[in-house]
């Protein structure tokens, strides 16, 4: 228990430090790539001490915990994970400033909370699955939806002509938007394989209290994939695509989180 105490610790002080040392970058508008390549190797860091932690909690001997704690660490773990590897070819590690926050908050609170959700670790390969793509989905559309938020502040700050250090760090506005819609498709794809793969092993939704899940799964779906046709169709871009980036990203935010939520923490089902 000390080694796990003492291995968190060390991964929120890197993580913070990091988020610190972003921000004194971006104010002092400083790209260079020694300085990218040092916050790159200490972020690994961050994520492997991570990775150590989520290890032991997951994989509770026979069993596997997926409690709302262990899961949110997990998604801020891979979340951070993918973002630091596309980091080492995009521009983009500026978005660490959001998520490198948000994973040290969640290894404090998987610390300080005991709870579990014990499944049998014998799980069928479908259901593993289901699980492994769920989670991948939901962090890639995580990535997208901190794009579109930067998005929207980096257009709002031209259209005043009020570009500071903070928007001239950042790339032009049309590779931004390139990106997130990569990441959307990505996204898209892997979430569509999540929902098929999940129809499978659902014996009956109301007993498993899970249709409101369903609904607001099947939901942001539908958006994503509306926002894909459009950007294909009629080219969409700008705050439309903001919009219906962050309106489908709730509704999976709901759908995952919301119902955890009310079934573990207030239900303690």
């Amino acid at each position: 228990m000390l080694v796990q105490i003492f291995i968190a610790i060390a991964a929120i002080g890197i993580y913070s430090v990091l988020t610190g040392a972003l921000i004194l970058r971006l104010a002092q508008a400083n790209t260079s790539g020694r300085s990218k390549s040092i916050l790159l190797a200490f972020g690994f860091i961050a994520v492997s001490l991570h990775a150590m932690l989520l290890y032991g909690r997951i994989f509770d001997g026979p069993h596997l915990d997926v409690s709302f704690f262990t899961v949110l660490s997990l998604i801020a773990w891979l979340v951070a994970l993918l973002l630091l590897l596309a980091a080492l070819r995009k521009p983009v590690e500026n978005l660490a400033i959001a998520v490198l926050p948000f994973a040290a908050i969640a290894v404090l609170l998987r610390l300080l909370n005991n709870e579990q959700h014990i499944l049998n670790h014998s799980l069928s390969f479908g259901i593993e699955l289901h699980i492994l793509v769920s989670v991948i989905a939901y962090s890639l559309l995580t990535i997208a939806a901190l794009q579109a938020i930067l998005l929207y502040i980096q257009d709002a700050q031209l259209h005043n002509k009020h570009p500071g250090g903070f928007i001239r760090a950042l790339p032009p506005l049309e590779t931004m938007e390139h990106l997130m819609f990569r990441l959307i498709a990505v996204g898209f794809v892997i979430l569509s394989v999540s929902l098929i793969s999940g129809v499978f092993y659902i014996d009956n939704l109301l007993e498993q209290h899970l249709v409101h899940k369903f609904v607001l799964s099947i939901s942001a779906w539908l958006l994503f994939a509306v926002l894909l046709w459009g950007r294909y169709q009629f080219g969409w871009r700008g705050r439309i695509a903001i919009r219906w980036t962050l309106a489908g990203f709730i509704l999976l935010l709901l759908a995952y989180f919301g119902s955890k939520i009310v079934i573990e923490l207030i239900l303690h089902r």
